[in-house]
């Protein structure tokens, strides 16, 4: 899909006039400045508790910055090597939905020095990035959070649940079947080309995915300097009987105490088919030596619990993990294929004003949508948009959040609702962004 280049947008200026107020520059980072890109990097490690940056961990995620549009907030006349108090970056990435993929404006970077909190800086930076992607069309917005209680109030809902595992897996065993096939180890550079390739073929498969960029899987692999764990970095991938390669893990081993005995922990597990995930799971569990398996960031219908003989040895917690934040309805809804049939009047609050309206979202025989918007008509639910953009992905019932109070109406328009709204399989989203 053609997708717009973030990076010829210009700031908000809404946001600029917001912060000039407070003596603060809100403004794009001119990233050919290598001054200026230091001191954005520095302040990004600094956001996010990391250590100083070395030359070499700049140099690395110097290409990455690049590729995208970033927002430094600065003290008013602050020189070039000063570090901007807060930080933001964004690009246009396709988005895997129910039957096809959507534009979206995806949302990184989020830090607020501990100087400058309580200045309104954060809801500058959201809302500044909001309005851009509104503006230039975009009709959905997304991001992977380290806290939890922040982005509902911009209208982002918790949409991407996971799944964390932890396999004892002396008492979990295997039931599972032994594919045909083999797998094989893998160098390091060849890790990160295959878990880039692999992932790409799969991740049109479930809703919820996103496409990676290569220094995510230099970082996966090992490859990277600022990894503490890169020297016990290994990898394998999975090629079926035909020879293909369908599958693809990186991992890493930490011994557990003095004792020789050691907990693998899964980074990534890409399978396109379930013969290749099985054979990679079947791997870790039976690895010598490994008497603990970890896994994160595993859709919710991983078959993991399923391959073992004592499903007690499997403990499994689900986690939130993508956001979404719907800003079109129209194109939002008509963008994905929906389940079963609906049709249902949806009255929708947006405190920022990008989604407010009363929506007839009608769903025919074959999973397409039509919308009208109906300003005048009953609505049969309504909810605001963090709920709407909780549900779109299809992975979060719109049960659960009628339960919360979230969504009012009659319960069986909200059944039909989930009805027609449910993903198969179930959205996941494997990386980080």
């Amino acid at each position: 899909m053609a997708l717009i280049d973030a990076r010829g947008i210009p700031a908000d200026q809404t946001s600029v006039d917001r912060l000039a107020g407070q003596d603060l520059d809100y403004r794009v980072l001119d990233t050919a400045d290598a001054t200026r890109l230091t001191a954005f990097q520095r302040a990004m490690a600094r956001g996010f508790l990391g250590a100083e940056p070395s030359a070499a961990v700049r140099e690395e995620g110097a290409e990455t910055v690049r590729s995208r549009r970033n927002i430094g907030v600065y003290e008013h006349d602050a020189p070039a090597d000063r570090l901007p108090v807060a930080t933001i970056d964004s690009w246009v990435t396709p988005l895997t939905v129910p039957g096809g993929e959507i534009g979206m404006w995806a949302i990184s970077g989020v830090t607020v020095a501990g100087t400058h909190r309580r200045r309104g800086i954060a809801r500058a930076l959201l809302e500044g990035e909001l309005r851009a992607a509104a503006d230039a069309g975009l009709p959905l917005a997304g991001l992977t959070v380290s806290e939890a209680t922040i982005y509902g109030r911009y209208g982002f809902g918790s949409a991407i649940p996971v799944s964390r595992f932890t396999v004892d897996v002396r008492r979990a065993g295997w039931a599972g079947p032994v594919p045909g096939g083999h797998v094989e180890y893998l160098e390091r550079e060849e890790l990160a080309a295959e878990l880039g390739e692999v992932h790409e073929r799969a991740r049109t498969a479930r809703s919820g995915q996103v496409p990676g960029w290569t220094a995510r899987w230099a970082g996966l692999s090992g490859l990277a300097t600022s990894d503490t764990d890169r020297d016990r970095v290994r990898g394998i991938r999975y090629r079926d009987d035909s020879g293909r390669v369908r599958g693809v893990m990186a991992f890493h081993l930490t011994e557990r105490g003095d004792t020789f005995r050691f907990s693998l922990h899964v980074r990534l597990l890409i399978g396109e088919t379930a013969e290749a995930t099985a054979a990679l799971w079947r791997f870790a569990l039976q690895h010598d030596l490994v008497d603990e398996v970890t896994a994160d960031l595993r859709p919710l219908d991983d078959a993991l619990p399923w391959l073992v003989v004592d499903p007690r040895g499997v403990r499994q917690e689900v986690h939130d993990h993508g956001w979404l934040r719907v800003l079109d309805v129209r194109a939002a809804l008509t963008a994905r294929t929906y389940a079963a049939p609906l049709d249902t009047a949806l009255r929708v609050e947006d405190p920022l004003g990008f989604a407010t309206g009363t929506w007839r979202l009608r769903v025919d025989s074959d999973g397409r949508a039509h919308i009208d918007e109906v300003a005048d008509a009953e609505a049969d639910l309504a909810l605001d948009v963090s709920a709407l953009s909780s549900i779109y992905a299809g992975g979060v019932r719109g049960a659960a959040l009628h339960g919360a109070g979230r969504i009012t109406g009659a319960a069986s328009a909200v059944e039909a609702l989930d009805r027609a709204f449910v993903a198969f399989p179930a959205p996941s989203l494997d990386i980080w962004y």
